[in-house]
């Protein structure tokens, strides 16, 4: 589980706070702890356990990137190349880039007796930022606690403090280009994909998805919260690991507590 134990940081021209923080596996789309093979337009995973990412990174004074094991195994191979170009000036007011992991272990199941969610109340929240910039995309993997389809969730992305979804999708495969439970099937495109596809629709069932807004970014000018249900209208308990990638303007707003190692590990929760 080192993709787990492993942190990833990162830090812009001497900010106080990372804007970088996720296990190095969930950065690069391996969710759930296991290796496997795709590529994507921004994050590609190679043989043997060669992990690249292809997102632009500006700073201005200063880049300060670590890893850190948080394991108790230690890691005794590892390489790395960073690539970097150096120019006159960076153009005024570009933004820095932030990547953020969240999880919910297992997601709450929703107290909405009707049946209907509108409001976007309870669902999972791969991302929750203020001040200007545009999202990306996000990574997410998925453990099922439980048999049937997971993925009966809309996505719903509010922008710039709309109190209703700006975006409202139809549900998790349609956010992720797929149709259709995606079939069980595994598929790697330039923009969206399911790359790896375990057992699907059975409890123990792990899927890692991906989906880039590079042919058009989801700008923001005050605030952005990207949201997805967990079944229909938040039904479902099952485990959910994420990453949201984005560029803003600086100070960005405190990240959420990187939870303990014991509780990143992929785990089947037995759920009524």
């Amino acid at each position: 589980m080192h993709l787990k134990n492993l942190v990833l940081r990162a830090w812009w021209d001497g900010e106080p706070s990372p804007s970088i923080e996720v296990p190095i596996g969930d950065f690069f789309g391996l969710m759930l702890g296991d290796y496997f093979v795709y590529q994507s337009a921004l994050l590609a995973v190679a043989p043997i356990k060669a992990l690249n990412a292809y997102f632009q990174m500006p700073f201005e004074s200063a880049a300060h990137i670590t890893l850190t094991n948080e394991g108790k195994v230690r890691t005794d191979n590892l390489y790395f190349a960073i690539d970097y170009t150096a120019v006159p000036a960076l153009p005024s007011g570009i933004g820095r880039f932030h990547a953020q992991y969240r999880q919910a272990v297992p997601c709450k199941k929703s107290t909405n007796a009707s049946g209907k969610n509108l409001s976007g109340e309870e669902n999972y929240v791969f991302l929750e930022a203020t001040g200007r910039g545009h999202f990306v995309g996000v990574t997410h993997g998925v453990l099922q606690n439980a048999d049937g389809w997971f993925g009966e969730g809309d996505d719903m992305i509010f922008i710039d403090g709309d109190s209703m979804p700006t975006i409202n999708g139809t549900g998790t495969e349609d956010y992720y280009n797929g149709a259709w439970g995606f079939n069980g099937s595994q598929f790697a495109n330039l923009r969206n994909g399911v790359p790896y596809v375990v057992d699907p629709e059975r409890t123990g069932g792990r899927y890692c998805l991906y989906r880039w807004h590079s042919e058009g970014f989801l700008t923001f000018e005050k605030s952005i919260k990207v949201t997805i249900e967990h079944g229909h209208a938040n039904d479902r308990r099952d485990n959910f690991y994420s990453v949201a990638y984005w560029y803003q303007t600086e100070p960005h707003a405190v990240f959420p507590p990187l939870p303990p190692i014991e509780a990143r590990l992929p785990k089947v929760i037995m759920t009524s």
